[in-house]
């Protein structure tokens, strides 16, 4: 029996690990993987590696995984990747899981700056990196400093920037809680509808000659075919779409495009290896080929999985409005307990001070009291002057027999007495008059003592109770349940042909050129982008910036995006756009 070959295919976030036969094909093999992580878009992925001398390739479908210039290793080591890119992501993408592999690849491409994506976007895709990561924003849950471990924008705009890590995840963040309430999978495909706005998103770049020698750089994508200069490779200076080109073919290192139209030249270009044509020719057979797809009805499966996707989001919308109000119902109901509690520390703190309103009240009878027992001491005394003054009288009158000195003395002396004693009954009236008001006062006091313990025995028997059915009533009303939640043309042969040819059908309309940018379409974000590049503007440090980022910014200055710039490479006719090209 045939030894088993050991595979290791890895995904953008799984290693997985098969045994195979030596007979296996690239489909069986291709096939196994699609299967094993439940992906039937299958037409947009192909498994990746590294061939002998270095350079990458895709494994050919309809050839024996061991017959192909694979990197002799063990196991054999393959990468599950994205092969061709839809023209519009919202409208092609049908499963999550697509998306998904599609989101983790086209993040690691604007990260490692493969894709290149300018300062204030990649600030703007972080945002939504974050919702899909993290789900909603929570100020209490992601804390100052929760993307310090975290890798969320391409080195070169955090090295062109004096801004600390933190000042950029303040700006992270300030995009990151307007998503609120967005689904990881909504986020998910906005970070796409976004990236594919990026000049080099989906673009498979080969270096090239033209006749003449010049050095230029071909780009392959779902369009077409469009020729960059050697140095700049966001701004394609001739576009060929897919619709202009009705032959693909190669010869040794020579690449041949046939036009559609019969008064425009063939042209061709030359590469530096032979194997690179065979990519550039694969890659556009499986282009065109989509392209067409999607310019034709919806085949039984595809609409199939599009109304199998429809449900799927029908019934996650429904949940998530579900989640919505039961989450609202439960903020009331907490914010209803706030507010009762709330309102027992009202009652407490009443309480409270009642009591301590009391106890000075207690301590004003007290005093009142004390003032009583003195003024009863003062009428005491003011008795026993009477008493005095009245045996002094007495004693005037028992002396009026005695000599006249002595009367007058005694008179004297009774005068003084009665005149002590009228003095004494003012101040006894007086007393008697403040002791009246001081009762009045006493009285006054007592009511008030007797109404403050009505009162605190009311608040100390009554509100708990009265609070509890409340706050019971209220979470019957809102009764909360929180619910959480590719094809090939060649043959099988082990060796390898110096030569290809295709025809390519025609007759098929060309690209739209009225399309705009996902930005464009939202004039508010796309005014808050614009503050924010101001904003990074300050912090800039020109020394460092790097060639794509001149030229996006000449870009930009000229009034200039992906989607101008490609219709205006697609302008006038093909022979014209040949002509262009060979004589560059």
């Amino acid at each position: 029996m045939p030894k088993a070959v050991n595979v290791q295919v890895s995904t953008v976030d799984a290693e997985l690990e098969f045994a195979i036969e030596p007979t296996t094909t690239g489909k069986q093999l291709f096939d196994q993987v699609t299967r094993t992580i439940g992906l039937r878009e299958t037409w947009f992925f192909g498994l990746q590696f590294t061939d002998s001398s270095g350079l990458p390739g895709w494994l050919e479908l309809k050839k024996k995984v061991q017959s192909q210039d694979v990197k002799k290793e063990a196991p054999l080591r393959f990468r599950f990747r994205v092969k061709f890119y839809p023209e519009d992501v919202g409208e092609e993408l049908i499963q999550d899981i697509t998306k998904h592999l599609f989101y983790l690849q086209v993040r690691e491409s604007v990260l490692s700056d493969a894709c290149y994506c300018p300062p204030e976007t990649a600030v703007l895709l972080a945002s939504y990196a974050c919702q899909v990561k993290f789900g909603d924003y929570r100020q209490s849950v992601h804390k100052k400093g929760f993307l310090e471990n975290e890798r969320f924008l391409p080195s070169r705009v955090i090295s062109q920037h004096s801004l600390t890590k933190q000042e950029w995840e303040d700006r992270v963040v300030a995009w990151y809680s307007e998503h609120r309430t967005q689904a990881r999978d909504e986020a998910t495909l906005e970070y796409l509808k976004i990236a594919q706005d990026l000049e080099m998103y989906g673009i498979n770049y080969f270096d090239i000659t033209n006749k003449k020698g010049t050095k230029l750089i071909l780009g392959v994508d779902s369009l077409g075919v469009n020729i960059y200069g050697k140095d700049d490779r966001l701004t394609p200076k001739i576009g060929f779409p897919w619709s202009d080109i009705r032959h693909v073919s190669f010869s040794n290192k020579k690449f041949l495009i046939k036009p559609v139209a019969k008064d425009s030249p063939d042209f061709s270009f030359y590469v530096a290896k032979m194997r690179l044509n065979k990519r550039i020719l694969d890659l556009c057979m499986g282009n065109h080929e989509l392209y067409i797809r999607r310019r034709k009805p919806d085949s039984v499966e595809v609409q199939q999985m599009k109304a199998q996707a429809r449900e799927e989001h029908e019934m996650k919308h429904a949940d998530r409005i579900a989640l919505k109000k039961e989450k609202q119902a439960r903020e009331d109901a907490e914010k209803h307990h706030r507010v009762l509690e709330e309102r027992i520390r009202e009652y407490e703190d009443e309480i409270e001070r009642a009591r301590r309103e009391l106890e000075l009240s207690r301590e004003e009878a007290h005093v009142l009291e004390e003032r009583m027992r003195e003024a009863e001491r003062d009428r005491e005394e003011l008795e026993e002057a009477q008493r005095r003054a009245e045996e002094a009288r007495l004693e005037a009158e028992e002396a009026v027999n005695l000599e006249k000195a002595e009367r007058e003395h005694k008179e004297r002396e009774a005068a003084e007495a009665q005149e002590e004693l009228e003095r004494k009954m003012e101040e006894a009236r007086e007393r008697e008059e403040e002791t009246r008001k001081l009762l009045e006062e006493l009285e006054e006091a007592r009511r008030e003592v007797e109404k403050r313990e009505e009162a605190l025995d009311k608040a100390k028997h009554a509100n708990p109770s009265a609070v509890k059915k409340q706050e019971q009533s209220h979470l019957q009303r809102k009764k909360v349940v929180v619910i959480e939640n590719g094809s090939d043309h060649s043959d099988d042969s082990d060796t390898e042909r110096d030569g290809e040819s295709h025809d390519l059908p025609t007759g098929i309309e060309p690209p739209r050129d009225d399309r705009v940018g996902q930005l464009d379409k939202d004039k508010k974000k796309s005014g808050e982008l614009k503050s924010l590049k101001a904003d990074l503007a300050a912090s800039k440090d020109e020394t460092k910036m790097t060639k794509n980022d001149l030229i996006h910014r000449k870009n930009m200055s000229e009034g200039r995006d992906k989607y101008k710039t490609l219709k205006q490479i697609r302008l006038g006719n093909t022979k014209h756009r040949v002509e262009v090209f060979e004589s560059l």
